[in-house]
């Protein structure tokens, strides 16, 4: 039986301690909009809000359930190191750092890591954040229909003792960004970057089970050690944007990842429909991978699995989409609610803190 396509990303889903302040940091800082509004449907007391573009497109999203007990995670084996949001151009980029700087938020970089330049940052409750530019793109430094034969090793001028950190902290746009505008506009996740023990192990899983290509073999070029590998929806010429899962490999630790506050939850990959999601759970257990049956997450279907080094894996559907139970245009305005918890609405209302409204609809 022929592996089923990875289309990309459909969301990452992190955990926060705080929804009013979540809600400040992404929509009204990051200017990305709200497009759901709902309870996590395993545990209808806490708040489970989506964040994307249009009417939440697949690899736009990221979610949030809002845990105001949890503790503290941390990045480690098993988990994901960053989130990276993607725009198209450094300049762009610059106003970003302006933006973010100026309402108080620590940001390094821009940082040229070949393949594209990042900055960095992190949400209020310590998710480490990226904004990387489009381009120039993996073919830097290997031919398009060969990316990821070999072990890539990063130029001395992109690694700490090549890098003039004074002048790359003072770039910046030099005036005030009061606005996100159009040319700033983040066209979604542009790579999520975790953690593994086990490079090989985790290339058999991610080529050999998910059939993603490894597009990238590189090294983290914030040591000059440490390997860094990508996978990708990738051809043979070109790479798929909102596609691209890498990992850093700390051969044999046993430093895991732990779950909380300020980390991911899980991550979910696209199936087109519910018939190329039944081909993937057929071809999952197939695998001997221990995978959930199909839930209905009401605007999309999912199943759920883990990869060799613990990280919590998805695939969901595209359809039936956010606009189910509401239009377009009032994605995101007022809590929705399954059909099973209706009953449950003043209840559950009543738990959860309200939200600001977006003040750009008022």
């Amino acid at each position: 039986m022929s592996t089923p396509t990875i289309q990309g990303f459909h969301h990452i889903t992190m955990v926060s301690t705080d929804a009013v302040r979540t809600l400040r940091f992404y929509r009204d800082l990051l200017g990305l909009r709200m497009v759901k509004q709902t309870v996590n449907f395993d545990d209808p007391g806490a708040y489970h809000l989506y964040f994307g573009r249009g009417a939440g497109d697949p690899g736009t999203l990221l979610t949030f359930f809002e845990w105001p007990q949890t503790g503290r995670g941390h990045w480690g084996v098993g988990g994901v190191h960053h989130l990276a949001l993607g725009v198209e151009t450094p300049e762009a980029q610059l106003k970003w750092k302006r933006r973010l700087t100026d309402a108080g938020v620590k940001v390094s970089g821009p940082l040229d890591r070949g393949y594209f330049t990042s900055i960095y940052f992190a949400d209020p409750d310590g998710q480490i954040l990226e904004i990387a530019t489009r381009g120039p793109g993996y073919a830097i430094d290997e031919p398009a229909d060969a990316l990821g034969s070999r072990l890539v090793l990063p130029p001395e001028s992109r690694l700490p003792d090549g890098r003039d950190e004074e002048a790359i902290a003072e770039r910046s746009w030099p005036e005030p960004v009061p606005r996100v505008t159009p040319d700033m506009a983040v066209f979604g996740i542009h790579h999520i970057t975790g953690i593994t023990n086990d490079l090989e192990q985790a290339h058999d899983f991610y080529a050999g089970v998910l059939g993603l290509p490894l597009v990238k073999r590189t090294l983290n070029q914030d040591d000059g050690r440490t390997e860094h590998w990508f996978w990708a929806r990738y051809d043979g010429e070109t790479v798929a944007p909102r596609s691209s899962w890498t990992l850093f490999g700390w051969p044999g630790s046993d430093y895991r990842a732990r779950p909380g506050a300020g980390q991911t939850h899980h991550v979910a990959f696209r199936a087109k429909d519910d018939e190329e999601q039944r081909a993937w759970l057929d071809h999952l257990r197939a695998a001997g991978v221990q995978v959930t049956p199909v839930q209905d997450r009401t605007y999309f279907r999912s199943i759920y699995f883990r990869a060799p080094d613990g990280v919590l894996l998805e695939i969901a559907t595209d359809g039936p989409g956010f606009t189910l139970d509401e239009s377009e245009e009032e994605l995101g305005r007022t809590l929705q609610l399954p059909a099973r918890l209706e009953p449950k609405r003043p209840e559950i209302e009543a738990s959860l803190q309200p939200l600001p409204s977006d003040p750009e609809s008022e």
